[in-house]
C-alpha cells in the first residue's frame, strides 16, 4: 500500500511538473517592424498579412476585404467556407464581429512573422486558461499563413478546430 501511495505521489509530481515547466510566449515589443522585408516581394506580402492581421482581425474591418484578400480564397479552416465573401460573412455574420478605430499600431501580440516566396506565417502570443487544472491562464503560440499572389492572399491555414 506504502508502494503504492509513492507511486502515486510521484507520478501526480510528474505530471504537475508537465503542466508547469512551461515558458510563456513572449510578443514582440514592436510587431510592426516584423511585417517589413529588404526584399521588395516579400515586404508586399509581408504587408498584405499586415493588414490582414490588423484592419481586419483586429479592428473587424471585413469592408476592406477585398483589398487584401482574393475573391477565390481558400480557406483551410474547419469553421469557414472558402471564398473571400464566405470569411467575411463567417466574421461579420456568424461571429458577429464589431469594427473599431484601425490603430496606427497594430496591438495583437506577434511573436514571429515569416515570409518565404508566396508564403507568410505569422505566430501569436495566445492566452488560455487551464480548466483542467488550476484554472491559472497560460500562453501557447497560434499561428496563420497565407498564399500571397499578386497583391492578395489566395489561401489561408491556421490551427482552428471545429467550433462546438
Amino acid at each position: 500500500m506504502k508502494t503504492k501511495s509513492i507511486v502515486v505521489f510521484f507520478s501526480l509530481f510528474l505530471c504537475s511538473l508537465i503542466v508547469y515547466s512551461q515558458e510563456a510566449v513572449v510578443a514582440s515589443p514592436n510587431p510592426d517592424a516584423l511585417f517589413t522585408s529588404k526584399d521588395k516581394k516579400l515586404n508586399r506580402n509581408k504587408q498584405v498579412a499586415y493588414h490582414i492581421v490588423k484592419d481586419l482581425l483586429e479592428c473587424n474591418h471585413w469592408e476592406l476585404a477585398d483589398k487584401y484578400i482574393a475573391e477565390g480564397y481558400i480557406q483551410h479552416n474547419p469553421n469557414a467556407a472558402s471564398g473571400r465573401d464566405a470569411v467575411v460573412k463567417f466574421f461579420v455574420e456568424l461571429l458577429k464581429v464589431t469594427p473599431t478605430p484601425i490603430p496606427q499600431k497594430m496591438k495583437t501580440k506577434v511573436v514571429s512573422v515569416v515570409a518565404e516566396g508566396d508564403l507568410v506565417t505569422v505566430a501569436y502570443v495566445k492566452e488560455e486558461k487551464d480548466t483542467k487544472h488550476s484554472g491559472q491562464k497560460y500562453t501557447t503560440t497560434w499561428f496563420d499563413q497565407w498564399r500571397i499572389v499578386d497583391g492578395k492572399a489566395i489561401e489561408h491555414w491556421d490551427g482552428a478546430l471545429k467550433m462546438m
